[in-house]
């Protein structure tokens, strides 16, 4: 399977976020993982070796909240990428360098998960109000970032399982992945700066409740077949 196909194959399982079927959508970024993992495995040493490595960005807001920041490394590394965040005065951009097609298909599938877990908290939050009065600005944002933050929890916890049962890249190309990014770092980056940053006191019940649908998120990969990707408008 080329690269270009591999992109569009992913693409259109992303695309399934915007089915009716909320299941469908759940299964689209395991799948897209499980396809790329498979494509990875066929790859032979000399195809890495030629290709080097090579980044992908994502544009956002110039402040990074800390659930975004943590979505972001936890997809970097279930894609085999090193995630590296810039800002400059209007704007920040996610950066995934990695081997081949795992920045783009990392790209593609943090834009799903971000959209994903967006929608589910905004549903909780809902819920949270609905017969208990109306929360304060300041509540609302709490009871926003702990769910996101354990929506993040379940997608790192369900990504890694996942990961541990099909490895993106064989043990073979681990090696020889590692030293490309290195080498790429090195030569277009120069030194990386890591950022601390402060531990949230978070709402414990949502908090809890993010991370089981973040965990939902990443279900069986074999529910996702070819009749999916011949939804209409895929």
């Amino acid at each position: 399977m080329t690269r270009e196909r591999v992109i569009e194959r992913v693409r259109k399982l992303l695309a399934l976020s915007h089915s009716s079927n909320e299941h469908e959508a759940a299964l689209a970024a395991a799948h897209a993982q499980r396809l790329l993992a498979e494509h990875n495995l066929a790859m032979s040493e000399l195809e890495v070796r030629e290709e080097g490595a090579g980044e992908v960005a994502l544009q956002v807001a110039r402040t990074v909240p800390k659930w975004l920041s943590a979505l972001f490394a936890t997809v970097a590394n279930g894609f085999d990428c090193f995630p590296i965040v810039t800002t400059n005065a209007t704007c920040s951009r996610l950066r995934f360098i990695g081997v081949g097609e795992d920045p783009d298909v990392a790209s593609c599938t943090l834009q799903f998960l971000m959209a994903e877990l967006k929608r589910l908290a905004t549903t909780y939050l809902h819920s949270c109000t609905t017969g208990h009065g109306n929360l304060s600005p300041a509540e609302r944002k709490r009871v926003r970032t702990s769910y996101l933050l354990g929506g993040v929890q379940g997608v790192r916890q369900a990504l890694a399982a996942q990961k541990a049962q099909t490895p993106t890249t064989s043990t073979a190309l681990v090696p020889v992945k590692d030293a490309l990014i290195k080498q790429y770092r090195e030569e277009q980056i120069g030194q990386v700066r890591i950022q601390r940053t402060r531990r949230s006191t978070v709402l414990s019940a949502a908090f809890e409740q993010g991370r089981i649908d973040g965990a939902a998120l990443q279900l069986a990969p074999d529910a996702v077949n070819d009749d999916m990707l011949s939804l209409p408008g895929l």
